[in-house]
């Protein structure tokens, strides 16, 4: 009997300890946060997204019901949709504010709103149908810059921390100050992505605004026009073969461009 209560004791005791055990969830671990959802809901709308416009240009996509949408004539592009979606989603999260499950699932939605629009990225900076043209490949630019934003965010972000006036806020307030410098310099020599990237990962920025500037880009013009030595090597890094490289990698994602323009 004395053993029984002692077994019954020790059992108590865990049932109790583990209904008090929180194990956090997004620290450390697999993350759970809406950001996650949200990163997912791009990666994978855009997949599928470049996965059925590829179907369909190929002309295989017929077999299987998959067209442009048209409506009263118009080729209606998948960006109206991401935008409705974004817009709607902003609305519900706005005057519904969800907590848990349901934050989770308009997180989701609104990333893939998010990847149908930034898809085309290419044609709302061009202002015309530039999908399958060599311009196109800006959006898939666009869209890895932010799979990697929201990929870093997942895990959080504190940009400012501790309380205003102390030396943590101004030493947090110095960093961003200097990162965003640095992102500016890398814009200046022409790596738009790398600045993008920077403003979140500030090692990159520093990279970026440590290397030599891309020909062509305002840094190049303005600074190595009198030192043709750096001119040479700017020009030798980014050669050729450099961009084909990068262009393979964007088409074996997305597709490759067609030769002729369209329209």
């Amino acid at each position: 009997m004395a053993d029984l209560a002692v077994h019954v004791k020790a059992a108590s005791t865990v049932s109790v300890l583990a209904a008090r055990v929180k194990i956090p969830v997004g620290l450390g671990g697999p993350s759970l946060r809406p950001m996650m959802w949200m990163f997912l809901g791009i990666l994978i709308t855009f997949l599928v997204t470049r996965t059925v416009t590829r179907l369909i240009r190929s002309g295989a996509g017929a077999r299987a019901g998959l067209g442009n949408v048209r409506i009263a004539g118009n080729h209606v592009h998948h960006q109206v949709f991401g935008i409705l979606i974004i817009i709607g989603t902003g609305i519900m999260l706005i005057s519904e504010t969800p907590r848990g499950a349901e934050l989770n699932a308009a997180a989701a939605v609104f990333g893939a709103g998010v990847g149908l629009t930034v898809d085309e990225f290419a044609l709302w900076l061009h202002l015309e149908d530039v999908y399958w043209a060599h311009e196109g490949r800006k959006s898939v630019d666009a869209i890895f810059c932010i799979l990697v934003i929201t990929g870093t965010l997942i895990g959080g972000a504190d940009f400012v921390t501790g309380r205003i006036g102390t030396a943590g806020w101004w030493s947090s307030v110095g960093v961003i100050a200097v990162d965003l410098l640095l992102c500016v310099i890398c814009l200046l020599k022409g790596k738009v992505v790398t600045g993008t990237i920077g403003i979140f990962i500030i090692v990159v920025a520093l990279i970026g605004a440590v290397r030599l500037a891309r020909p062509g880009s305002w840094w190049a013009a303005h600074r190595y026009a009198s030192r043709p030595r750096l001119a040479s090597r700017a020009a030798s890094r980014y050669d050729q073969r450099r961009e084909q490289r990068w262009n393979r990698l964007r088409d074996l994602v997305a597709g490759a461009p067609s030769q002729q323009r369209p329209g």
